[in-house]
Formats: structure tokens, sequence, C-alpha cells
């Protein structure tokens, strides 16, 4: 394990620190007028999914965490559980749904996510940066209507409300950012 001086946490760092592992979720740089810069830097446990904000002065290390990441299949949920299979080995895994948070109604059966381990641990899924979705409900298409930021809108056929420019129409396939859960172009 590599050890990296407080002021080089970025978001999405995985550390080591008080006899847990901690992903960074913000870091912000303060240089006060007095007295050295530190990092104020959000941390959410990995296990648990607790959050703790902690100083990092530039002078402490901290040890962070390589995690091994395998591609891995999304089967099913139930009670609350992400069920994933490794597609060489067909070793099944169970991830708690709240992991995804807000972008768990992306994830589609079938569909390939990231999952992140340390040793043996499954400790966190990545869904891939777009994702196919179809509309199921918006507005119709107003001729005439081009402005050139005007957006209007949409509801997603997994209940996600997304804004999308006027020319979409409903049935349409598009590709929405998993990051940013925004409307990226036409499928």
């Amino acid at each position: 394990m590599a050890k990296i001086n407080g002021n080089e946490i970025k978001i999405g760092n995985v550390l080591e620190h008080n006899g847990g592992l901690w992903a960074a979720v913000k870091v912000d740089h303060v240089k006060p007028g007095k007295g050295g810069a530190f990092a104020q830097v959000e941390l959410r446990n990995l296990r648990n999914g607790s959050k703790l904000n902690e100083r990092f002065r530039s002078a402490d290390k901290v040890e962070k965490v390589r995690l091994e990441q395998k591609d891995q299949q999304f089967l099913y949920e139930s009670d609350g559980m992400l069920t994933f299979m490794d597609t060489e080995t067909y070793e099944q895994i169970e991830l708690p749904a709240e992991l995804l948070g807000e972008r768990r109604p992306f994830l589609q059966d079938g569909m390939i996510a990231v999952i992140e381990y340390h040793e043996d641990e499954a400790l966190n899924a990545t869904l891939p940066q777009k994702v196919t979705c179809k509309i199921v409900e918006t507005e119709p298409v107003v001729k005439g209507q081009t402005a050139a930021n005007s957006f209007k809108p949409a509801i997603l056929d997994n209940g996600v409300r997304v804004m999308v420019p006027p020319f979409v129409g409903q049935d349409e396939e598009i590709i929405v950012s998993t990051e940013t859960m925004e409307y990226v172009e036409r499928a």
C-alpha cells in the first residue's frame, strides 16, 4: 500500500484510516491566513456507509488503498440486495442496493458493472458512464420551438426524471450519463 501526503487526497481515493476503509467523497483545500494549509475531507465508510469529516495537513501521511476491479454482470435484486455474477467463474456476490444511491434506477438486468474488491471483500459497484433509456412520458414536439438552450422534462422507463431538448419525443431512446444524471444524446 502506498502512503500519500494529506494534501494529495482526491475525490474517489480509498484510504485506510482509523482501522477502516474510507472513500473520499468531498475534498476542500483550505489555506487559512494563519497556520499551515490543510485538506478538509469528507469520508464515507465502505463497509457501513457512515460519514466522517477529517482534516489532513500536508505533513500527515495516509495509507492509500488500491482496490482490485472486476467486471461483473448484474443478475437481480431481492430484499435490498443486488446480486452480481463473475462472468468467468460464475461466482455470485451480493451488495446492498443503497450503495448506488440515486443511480440505482440506471442498473439494468444483465448490465456489466465494475465491482471493487479489497482482498476478497466486495466493497463498491460502479455503473457504466452512459446508459440507454427509453422516454415514456414527455411533452409533444412543438414546431418552431428551437431556442438554443430550452429543455423540457421527460420521464424515463426507469422512473427517473431528466431534462431533454425540445426535439426529443416520447418512445425515443436516449443516452443518459450516470454520473450527472443528464441527457447526453439520442440513441
